[in-house]
């Protein structure tokens, strides 16, 4: 419990460090390629955020695994980050005031979507992680106006240094809310979970 009331603490900061609703976390440094392409034998995730509600308060994202789990940056409001993996099954974390999840199933070569999407919290914004599919009729989609819209506004964003001493300080409490909400997580029927998973089919 000590270390999920630093980790709240510490995302609260994270929040109020950005300074305004538009401002991304300082910790987090603007890639010089905005548009990048996976290498042919692997595949890329893209986690944007693009809300006014919770614009305020920063999201964490992870890799997760049997072993833990690998931290892969701040998403601010009006930000991107880009994430090449090896092809096949991965599962991925947000972190707020709560923690979320998302399977994905990936394909060499091609480049998968992750719309971080704000919903209301006790203290504060929680976040899920929503698949934006390949399909023109999901609500979600690589072909709708809104992905277009997302693209535009967002800037793609790399860790930094400042970021990866945030997340040093805080990883025994990262690791505590993944292990309660993995938990929840895991209980989630396997129709709710479908649902929150990127598929091979979903790449562009």
């Amino acid at each position: 419990m000590k270390n999920l009331s630093r980790l709240l603490l510490a995302v609260l900061a994270l929040g109020l460090a950005v300074g305004s609703v538009h401002a991304r976390s300082k910790r987090m440094i603007e890639a010089d390629e905005q548009s990048p392409a996976p290498a042919a034998d692997k595949a890329m995730v893209v986690f944007l955020r693009d809300s006014f509600v919770g614009s305020a308060i920063q999201s964490t994202i992870y890799e997760v695994d049997a072993s833990g789990q690998r931290f892969l940056g701040i998403v601010s409001n009006k930000t991107r980050v880009a994430v090449e993996v090896e092809p096949g099954a991965h599962r991925f974390m947000v972190i707020a005031e709560n923690a979320d999840f998302l399977e994905s199933e990936l394909l060499a070569g091609k480049t998968y979507y992750v719309l971080i999407s704000p919903r209301p919290g006790a203290w504060k914004a929680r976040f899920s992680l929503l698949p934006v599919r390949n399909d023109a009729a999901a609500k979600h989609n690589v072909h709708s106006k809104d992905f277009d819209k997302w693209m535009k506004k967002t800037v793609r964003v790399e860790i930094g240094p400042e970021a990866q001493a945030w997340y040093r300080d805080n990883e025994a409490s990262v690791s505590e809310k993944r292990s309660e909400y993995l938990a929840k997580w895991n209980e989630q029927p396997e129709s709710h979970r479908a649902e929150l998973t990127l598929r091979p089919e979903d790449g562009i």
